[in-house]
């Protein structure tokens, strides 16, 4: 098991109410949230890119040009109660979380999928993994709204990543669910676990499928190693919310090893099923 812990962290913090306190997610035009490349010389030759046009950053040493940092549109004020989706003023649930039951407490979203697509495509596919950085900001403002929302007693005491199968990592070189989940870690001091839940196997490609047809795809697809996550409360990270049935399937497995209670934060999230 491999913990990712902040800068100058000895230990994970164990009371719940003290690491809901560390959380200070940087502002928006903070120093944080213009982090440099290592050296001159290395931005020159391999330049970050914006997440959203692709280009090198201007003004540099930023993490978005600015221009492009109004593209991606936060979820909102008005959101479900479950899943964290946008809703109506008026609604308490969107209309999936209302049709069915999901294994998870609650969970919570950065962005709408439209407004980020293109970028998430990019960041999962074509190694733009420089954008995890910019990301990392957005999930950690969001964890304090989900902090606020639903109090200490639900404080995180470990994040966890959505597996990527073995095949997938060869192919990607990186699990885009456990570069978020790092940035997540240095912003908040939660502690980060790479290695307690697996994915067993490889699934096809699940866009365009019923949530039915999500659940049977992803049977018997995670497995937790260990016995790291008798926890009182659990947070999955990954990079995009559809249905809730790779969610719920890692926090089954979750839940059936020992822990307590199973969130989750998503980079972007679907106004309907996608």
């Amino acid at each position: 098991m491999r913990y990712l812990q902040s800068p100058g962290s000895d230990a994970p913090v164990s009371a719940s109410a003290q690491r809901a306190r560390r959380i200070r997610p940087p502002a928006r035009g903070s120093r944080m949230s213009r982090m440099q490349s290592p050296t001159p010389v290395l931005d020159l030759l391999f330049p970050r890119r914006c997440p959203v046009c692709d280009r090198p950053v201007k003004p540099y040493g930023a993490l978005i040009c600015g221009g492009c940092a109004q593209v991606p549109v936060p979820v909102g004020d008005s959101i479900c109660m479950k899943c964290g989706k946008p809703v109506e003023a008026e609604e308490e649930y969107c209309a999936d979380c209302a049709a069915r039951k999901h294994l998870y407490y609650r969970g919570m979203a950065v962005y709408r999928y439209r407004s980020v697509s293109g970028s998430l495509y990019r960041f999962k596919y074509d190694g733009r993994r420089e954008y995890a950085d910019f990301y990392g900001e957005g999930m950690a403002r969001a964890m304090e709204r989900f902090l606020r929302e639903t109090g200490p007693r639900h404080a995180p005491e470990l994040l966890i990543p959505v597996p990527c199968s073995a095949q997938r990592i060869r192919k990607r070189g990186y699990n885009q669910a456990a570069l978020l989940a790092r940035r997540l870690s240095e912003n908040t001091g939660i502690p980060a676990s790479e290695g307690l839940l697996v994915r067993s196997r490889d699934t096809r490609a699940m866009r365009g499928m019923t949530a039915a047809e999500r659940q049977i795809n992803l049977k018997r697809t995670f497995h937790v190693y260990g016995n790291g996550v008798r926890l009182k409360s659990i947070m999955l990270i990954d990079d995009i919310y559809t249905t809730g049935a790779t969610i719920d399937a890692c926090a089954g497995a979750l839940l059936e090893a020992g822990a307590e209670e199973v969130s989750f934060l998503t980079l972007a999230i679907g106004e309907n099923a996608l």
